[in-house]
């Protein structure tokens, strides 16, 4: 059985012109699991030349001057999306605006990368003179992972979200016409989405979003062609944002079973929904010392100071007991029930864990958690990698990836065995492609 180390050098980047200019690349004798949902495909090729896919399936005609990979008992899917994900908000266990720094970003991209996954969406607090110039370098194939989001965010003022931000990294409108110009400011910076953060953090603040705001945003991002995600936490917020016209769910409602109603309205209308399990479950994971927060694959994203920090035994006994662990418990309870209900009911789900929000969300560890809390939820792992991949890119709009065909984007994730049949295999990781470009463990051994 083979076991991975991860690269924690620099990333080698090259661009898709440079890329273009290399000789194919077929992986051979490879299960493809092509994020469609469909069954694995068995002893197959999956041929890649530059930043695209040229060819998959059986009987697949191997260009004579490709570099063929025998990847037997491996599965190739594609890279994983994620659609709600934060940037440089921390260093180490520290949060602040000071670390929103390019260094910082670039860091955490090629981390995620390291861990399968290719594309990120920043959803909010980010610095528009330091996130729209790393932005178009993304896109340019120039960093480790492609890159997405919301420059600054909507927020409340003495409320949500209560984070250490610098002004340039949220607006906090007191009126509606105020809202409509931080709308029209982002809109004119060339952000993806625009997001809000209505909820009172289960009663921690003092006021939630008004209605008023939330409807002078939602009306005038339509107006500026850009979809709305609001951060919520319970069913009533849930129902009210729907109500007004949002397009996103940023969260899963984790306070009361979903209802027909709401269900109802999901799907007519489209509306994503995002469950971002992962963001409860590390409230309480790394001081339960739960059993994949001490595998390899776990500890491998961890900053010394963050390891430092969930080994000491009074952190510990903080945080897995008291009114915050028992919240979070319950919350991801609540929250694996509706993820089952709106998926069996056809609602669109996307994927994301607010990683990189805090410390314990670890960028990379925490998607690979999500695909696992998934299955947990009920979907099986053909679901699971689905949502992770396709779903994820229709979210974005992004018609380019998601899945492996011809003409794709070449952003595969390899893995030892099969993650279609056990989604624990898909932290085997053994290679990432992105944009064509593979980074590999080191060392592989027994």
């Amino acid at each position: 059985m083979r076991r991975m180390f991860f690269i924690t050098t620099a990333l080698f980047i090259t661009t898709p012109a440079l890329a273009a200019s290399a000789p194919p690349v077929a992986l051979t004798h490879v299960r493809i699991v092509d994020g469609t949902g469909a069954p694995p495909i068995e002893d197959a090729t999956l041929v890649m030349q530059g930043d695209h896919i040229l060819a998959v399936g059986k009987d697949v005609d191997i260009p004579k001057d490709a570099k063929v990979l025998d990847r037997s008992g491996d599965t190739a899917l594609p890279g994983i999306i994620s659609d709600h994900s934060h940037v440089g908000q921390y260093e180490g266990v520290t949060t602040g605006s000071q670390f929103y720094t390019r260094a910082n970003i670039m860091a955490a991209l090629g981390q995620y990368r390291r861990y399968g996954v290719t594309t990120v969406t920043a959803l909010g607090n980010n610095v528009p003179d330091v996130f729209d110039p790393l932005r178009k370098e993304a896109h340019a194939g120039k960093t480790p992972a492609d890159l997405f989001g919301v420059d600054q965010g909507i927020g409340v003022p003495n409320g949500a979200p209560p984070v250490n931000v610098a002004p340039n990294q949220l607006f906090r409108p007191k009126t509606a016409n105020e809202a409509r110009e931080a709308v029209d400011t982002m809109a004119d910076e060339g952000t993806d989405l625009v997001k809000i953060w209505v909820d009172d953090f289960d009663g921690t603040l003092p006021v939630k979003m008004s209605p008023d705001i939330i409807a002078a945003v939602v009306e005038e991002s339509h107006k500026r062609k850009l979809r709305v995600a609001a951060h919520i936490y319970d069913l009533e917020d849930a129902q009210h944002v729907v109500a007004a016209g949002v397009d996103i769910l940023a969260h899963g409602v984790r306070d009361k079973p979903v209802t027909p109603e709401l269900v109802a309205a999901l799907k007519s209308r489209g509306i994503w929904y995002i469950a971002t399990l992962q963001l409860d479950e590390a409230t309480t994971a790394w001081a339960d010392r739960a059993p994949w927060t001490q595998t390899p694959f776990a500890i491998a994203g961890l900053s010394g100071p963050l390891l430092k920090q969930i080994n000491d035994p009074a952190w510990q006994a903080q945080h897995k007991a008291g009114k915050q662990a028992d919240f979070a418990r319950s919350s991801l309870e609540v929250n694996l029930q509706n993820l089952k209900t709106l998926h069996d009911a056809g609602v669109k789900i996307g994927f994301g864990t607010d990683s990189g929000a805090t410390p314990l969300r670890v960028p990379g560890v925490a998607e690979h958690r999500e695909l696992a809390l998934t299955v947990q939820a009920g979907l099986t792992p053909l679901e699971t990698i689905h949502i992770a991949t396709q779903n994820a890119a229709d979210l974005l709009n992004l018609s380019d990836r998601g899945v492996l065909a011809p003409g794709k984007r070449a952003d595969v994730l390899v893995v030892s065995g099969n993650p279609a049949a056990n989604i624990e295999n898909a932290d085997k990781i053994i290679e990432t492609w992105e944009n064509g470009v593979a980074i590999s463990p080191p060392v592989l051994q027994k």
